[in-house]
Parts: structure tokens; C-alpha cells; sequence
């Protein structure tokens, strides 16, 4: 059983680029903390996210950590992510900030972010990258150019 656990971005940004159905195609389950669910539905947040967030799929499950580490240098909600992956022994955490990506890696995590699943989910056939690059890029997600013309080099027939 492959059971992931997400930090608020990855999910945000799956949403906002039509693809979050990738999700339960590619593990069994998505574990969320309370905090990332909360994250979601605050009022800056677009309102298809909060919407999403309101009435979860059946895939997503929300649950705290038994225990959290006040050592780890990030936000509340990553923490709780970090801790819950490695309570539950997640196949991986789902977390695109880059510290919270190294604090995850500290603790002997694996990690995937965004650009990753989507990545992943073109070489199973569930998405067409190009275009959900492009979808991604038009959202308000910090992205690294270099990063994403690798990507789609990668997966371009030569």
C-alpha cells in the first residue's frame, strides 16, 4: 500500500493546474496534516483550492502527527507533514520549499515535489506534460526555468 503525505504546495498547485487526479492514480492513499488543511482554505487562497479543500476526495485523509519535532527549521504545516511521514512510513513526503525539502531529506524522507509528480505521472500516460507545464507556469507557483526545460527535454522524443 503506497501512502504518501502532502504539504499544502504540491497539492495547491496540482489543483490549480487540473491534474490533482494524478494523485490517486499514482498512491493508494494521500495523508494531510491538519495544518496544510487549513492552509488551504484560508481567504488568500484561490478559491478552487478552498473549494477542493472543503469537500476532500475520498482518496485524501487528514491526520495529525502523534508527535511533532520542534527542532525541524520549518513552517507549522511542513513540520507536521515531516513528522507524520515519518510516523506512518510514507513511500514519500510531497513537499516543493526547499528547506522543508532538506529537513525532509535530514530525516531520512523521500521527497517529490510538483514538477517531480507531474513528471511522473506523463511517463504513465496520465497527463501530456507541455501542457501542464504550461498550466503550472501560469500560476503563482515559484519555478525555476532551467529546472522545467529539462524537464520537458527529458520527456521530448529526440
Amino acid at each position: 500500500m503506497s501512502v504518501v503525505v502532502s504539504d499544502t504546495s504540491p497539492l495547491h498547485y496540482l489543483i490549480e493546474c487540473d491534474s490533482i487526479e494524478i494523485l490517486p492514480a499514482l498512491f493508494h492513499e494521500v495523508l494531510i496534516p491538519p495544518t496544510v488543511h487549513r492552509e488551504m482554505q484560508q481567504l488568500r487562497t484561490p478559491a478552487r483550492v478552498r473549494a477542493w479543500a472543503t469537500a476532500l476526495p475520498v482518496w485524501i485523509k487528514v491526520q495529525a502527527p502523534a508527535v511533532l519535532d520542534d527542532s525541524l527549521k520549518v513552517d507549522q504545516g511542513e513540520r507536521e507533514a515531516i513528522c507524520l511521514a515519518r510516523e506512518v512510513n510514507a513511500v514519500a513526503i510531497l513537499i516543493d520549499d526547499r528547506k522543508g525539502r532538506t529537513e525532509a531529506l535530514r530525516y531520512g524522507l523521500r521527497v517529490a515535489g510538483t514538477i517531480g509528480l507531474l513528471e511522473l505521472a506523463a511517463k504513465r500516460g496520465l497527463v501530456d506534460l507541455p501542457k501542464v507545464m504550461q498550466r503550472l507556469q501560469q500560476t503563482n507557483a515559484r519555478l525555476d526555468d532551467e529546472l522545467i526545460r529539462a524537464v520537458l527535454f527529458r520527456n521530448t522524443p529526440h
